[in-house]
């Protein structure tokens, strides 16, 4: 009996529509480019935060700029969202608890 599971993949369908890898082999060539492209996704989000950072720290840093990298940052989130569904959704189907805790944390971390 084939238990095939459905993966979200990190980048988008032709309509921009999500795109989903239906495989019962995590380590299929798809699986494996898609996980690559999750790490490459997630990398240059980070290195975009911290050259946000720098342009914040700039004087110079002109309105255009801003514009600029509020659209790189979009889409730095959107793939890191879709990164997290999907990761989100392979844990669920091998049974881990993936809702978010329901406490609230304060700025410290401390719970409350």
């Amino acid at each position: 009996m084939v238990t095939a599971k459905l993966r979200l993949l990190p980048w988008p369908g032709p309509a921009g529509q999500p795109a989903y890898l239906m495989t019962d082999d995590g380590d299929s060539y798809l699986s494996q480019l898609a996980d690559e492209m999750e790490e490459v996704q997630l990398e240059m989000g980070s290195e975009l935060l911290d050259h946000a950072a720098e342009m914040f720290e700039d004087a110079k840093t002109n309105p255009l700029e801003f514009r600029f990298l509020s659209a790189r940052l979009c889409e730095a989130l959107r793939d890191a969202r879709r990164v997290a569904e999907s990761r989100g959704g392979r844990l669920a189907a091998l049974g881990v608890d993936v809702e978010p805790d329901k406490r609230r944390t304060s700025g410290n971390g401390t719970t409350r």
